[in-house]
């Protein structure tokens, strides 16, 4: 019979990739996707647990679902109720403790079992909890379940879990010790999603540029995964994120000089220019390191652009090393970026330190340094008009006649053009820039 699922995705691109997989390994059993929770036979909440609070709204989430579920069975219809992800993995039985209504539990390694832990859960009627770990099956096993490419664009994680341990961060707990998939299986997936029309690839991972995949010569890295990639028929752009300052390498950022399909677009988290609160993170760097990279990297590729991420009330931050957060802000010059409060995660080391920031200082310096960042897109966007790039259309815009695109900047961008299809890679002149999007003209070739 013709199934429904719905599954609501939270979080980073990763769990948009996991989330793209569940569907995967759930159509061979007959499910197919609805954007309707209340109608769906099967709702996946596929949860994040880098924010404060995020257990809680997962949960007020399945207070919800439960009130649905309910009213679906005094009609005689059945709904069942997972939460996958970090929360579902950080908090195992004490969701179902909570909530008798959800039915299964899994987290970010485990996911290829679905159908056997639908199975289970329909022949013993008992909550189903798996939060083991063992990411070299779970990959192993997605081999056998083709990637259902929905877009000129795809998410392809390569490496996953953390070593690093930051002190403020859950991952290392949640998606466990770092590791690198064979290069042989990334590229297997990518030719199959070129075949499929995709032309531009995101490589993934919590720490993406510590991969040390096997490959034919030995343990391969990032730059040679890259150059690998990159003669796939097909794939004709390659990003990855998210990177870490510890892992930037020589041949990496050769990489970008030399490999025209890498996009000349960095993501890497810096998260504080101070060096007493970086060392306070346990980051492994200073931030005279991190301007090091970025100074290398504009000069392997002048048109290089930087984005980055930064937790402001870190505890023990003084107004002394915000303000050299903003000292490095205002030397990066960032064609964007993600700022957050620091927020305690419970069993981290930074979660115990009594010298928390006040949150009304931490809402003060958030406010301020996203003040600059915004200052600073804005610059970069004007910057570009009157610029021509190469532009991926991906997908049909609002108005008649208009597709958007993403420039090598992944900013967002309206194009009005005549005879112009989705997937193609075509020149566009930007003509002005709007709150959010950028608007260009097609330029054909000379």
């Amino acid at each position: 019979m013709s199934k429904t699922v719905h599954i609501k995705t939270y979080g980073c691109q990763m769990n948009v990739y996991d989330s793209t997989r569940m569907r995967d390994v759930l159509a061979p059993l007959g499910y197919s996707e609805t954007d309707d929770a209340e109608t769906a036979d099967l709702v996946i909440l596929n949860t994040c647990h880098i924010r404060e609070k995020a257990a809680e709204k997962v949960y007020s989430e399945l207070g919800r679902l439960r009130d649905v579920k309910s009213a679906r069975a005094l009609n005689g219809k059945d709904m069942m109720i997972a939460v996958a992800g970090c929360v579902g993995q950080a908090e195992g039985t004490e969701i179902t403790r909570r909530m008798k209504s959800v039915d299964l539990v899994f987290g970010p390694q485990t996911y290829h079992r679905l159908p056997e832990l639908l199975k289970l859960r329909q022949e013993t009627g008992q909550s189903v909890v798996e939060t083991e770990f063992s990411v070299e099956r779970k990959f192993d096993d997605l081999q056998s379940t083709p990637q259902a490419a929905t877009s000129v664009a795809a998410f392809l994680t390569i490496q996953e879990g953390c070593d690093k341990f930051c002190t403020f961060c859950v991952v290392p707990y949640t998606r466990g010790a770092e590791f690198s998939r064979p290069v042989v299986q990334i590229l297997g997936e990518a030719e199959k999603l070129a075949l499929k029309g995709v032309r531009e690839i995101t490589l993934l991972g919590q720490n993406v540029n510590a991969y040390r995949g096997a490959g034919d010569d030995g343990q391969s890295n990032l730059a040679r995964l890259v150059n690998q990639l990159s003669h796939i028929k097909g794939i004709e752009r390659i990003r990855y994120m998210t990177s870490h300052p510890r892992d930037m390498s020589d041949d990496l950022i050769a990489a970008h000089a030399a490999n025209k399909k890498l996009m000349p677009f960095l993501h890497l988290p810096v998260q504080s220019g101070s060096d007493r609160i970086l060392k306070a993170m346990n980051r492994g760097h200073t931030a005279t390191h991190y301007l090091k990279i970025i100074e290398r990297m504009r000069n392997a590729r002048s048109d290089m652009a930087i984005s980055g991420d930064f937790i402001v009330g870190f505890p023990g931050e003084t107004d002394e090393d915000f303000e050299a957060t903003l000292d490095l802000v205002r030397e990066v010059q960032y064609a964007s970026a993600y700022s957050f409060k620091y927020s305690t995660r419970p069993g981290t080391p930074a979660a115990e330190r009594q010298d928390q920031v006040d949150e009304v200082v931490k809402s003060e310096r958030l406010v301020r340094l996203q003040k600059l960042i915004a200052e600073q897109t804005a610059r970069f966007n004007v910057s570009c008009v009157g610029k021509t790039f190469a532009v991926l259309l991906e997908k049909p815009g609002r108005q008649t006649g208009q597709l958007i695109g993403r420039s090598p900047y992944l900013q967002s961008i309206h194009i009005e053009g005549e005879n112009l299809k989705i997937g193609q890679l075509v020149n566009i002149t930007i003509k002005s820039v709007g709150p959010n999007s950028l608007s260009g003209q097609y330029t054909p070739n000379q």
